[in-house]
């Protein structure tokens, strides 16, 4: 019951594609908990599933923590809703809710919690079983620090309790499966810079997120990678005059988690090269990730996934928002354009996003809203 429910998750996140090489198949990237991917909030996926380099905002937790001391109001809280395969049920969603606190001008305090429901499952061992019913589902909870090192410069680290429950094996509870991972984040905004015919400002960011142990779901099974990822990217605001803006931005992101590998040289990736695969540390892992794949170089770019947006600002009032996102075909296949809006009234903040998929596999977000909410309160800060 254990690898069926893996199987069907994974099929959520990044779906079945067929190759002509079966090795090539099997060495598609997968970790416990993928949901933590994904964007939750729906400004970042307007731009593509983007947010590394973007302007602070409140869902800045997934993205870049370090983005919480350029604040600017003391206080916010956000909500986000995401329903999964909307088009077949109508119980799977990603939801998420933040809270972010200036302490000062230089430093800021935030907490977020993310919750992705896999609705309701039946589970029996025949047909002719009665069925059980089960209702898995997978959740994270994070709280961070932020600091400004400079005017322009600021780092953050934050801690994250990751769980996940996914029902049933054999008729026996699995129990809730639970580790914690560690980010480290920087971000840099730079003053205004004048040019001729309007002024600019630089953003750069960078986030190692989900460093931590192995997941482990009972004593006798398999410990399983989070998804330790790395991402940087950059951006730059074109500021026409004080009623447009437009910000341009691009990230990259790699997953620092092992490539599966034909240990035995057999031709085919199986449960003896799995044994070797689980006996690699997490730490271990990481420094792996950046050589292992069978293919060399070439393939290690193809395990580096790309988005790029822009977003258009007036008034500070209304925003327009675009993106793409794209993966390697033989590492996931995910390839969609998102566009998105956010409208601000006093202190509230509403976002939506639509996503279309331009991959041969169907999104699980395809045909999807996603909304957020957001209220911005207290003092105001100038960054």
């Amino acid at each position: 019951m254990k690898k069926i429910t893996f199987f069907l998750i994974g099929a959520l996140f990044f779906a079945k594609f067929s190759m002509n090489a079966q090795e090539q198949r099997d060495r598609v990237i997968t970790t416990a908990v993928p949901f933590l991917l994904v964007a939750a909030d729906a400004r970042a996926a307007g731009l593509g599933d983007q947010g590394v380099a973007t302007s602070a905002d409140i869902f800045s937790q997934q993205w870049n923590p370090a983005k919480y001391a350029f604040m600017t109001r003391k206080n916010g809280v956000a909500v986000s809703y995401t329903p999964y395969l909307s088009e077949i049920v109508n119980d799977i969603f990603l939801g998420s809710l933040n809270y972010a606190h200036k302490l000062n001008d230089r430093s800021a305090f935030a907490g977020s919690l993310r919750y992705f429901s896999l609705g309701s499952i039946e589970v029996r061992d025949n047909f002719e079983q009665a069925p059980v019913l089960v209702n898995p589902n997978e959740l994270t909870f994070d709280l961070s620090y932020s600091l400004k090192l400079s005017e322009t410069f600021s780092m953050a680290v934050a801690g994250r309790y990751l769980r996940s429950d996914l029902g049933l094996q054999d008729n026996e509870d699995l129990g809730a499966a639970s580790t914690f991972g560690v980010d480290v984040a920087a971000y840099y905004q730079s003053d205004q810079i004048t040019f001729n015919s309007f002024d600019g400002r630089w953003r750069l960011g960078a986030n190692i997120a989900n460093i931590g142990p192995k997941m482990k779901y009972d004593d006798a099974g398999q410990e399983n990678f989070i998804p330790t990822n790395l991402k940087l990217g950059g951006g730059f605001d074109f500021i026409f005059d004080a009623q447009n803006r437009l910000g341009t931005y691009i990230e990259f992101n790699k997953l620092l988690v092992p490539t599966p590998q034909d240990f035995d040289g057999d031709g085919d990736i199986d449960g003896e090269d799995d044994e070797e695969y689980n006996e690699i540390g997490a730490i271990e892992g990481i420094f792996k990730s950046f050589g292992d794949a069978p293919d060399g170089f070439s393939e290690e770019l193809k395990e580096i996934t790309w988005a790029m947006g822009a977003e258009y600002w007036y008034q500070d009032k209304f925003a327009l928002r675009t993106g793409y996102f794209h993966e390697s075909d033989e590492k996931g296949f995910r390839r969609f354009f998102s566009l998105g809006a956010g409208f601000v009234y006093e202190s509230v903040v509403i976002d939506a996003s639509y996503l279309f998929s331009t991959s041969s596999v169907p999104s699980p977000l395809e045909g999807t809203l996603r909304f957020g909410l957001s209220f911005n309160f207290g003092d105001s800060y100038n960054n």
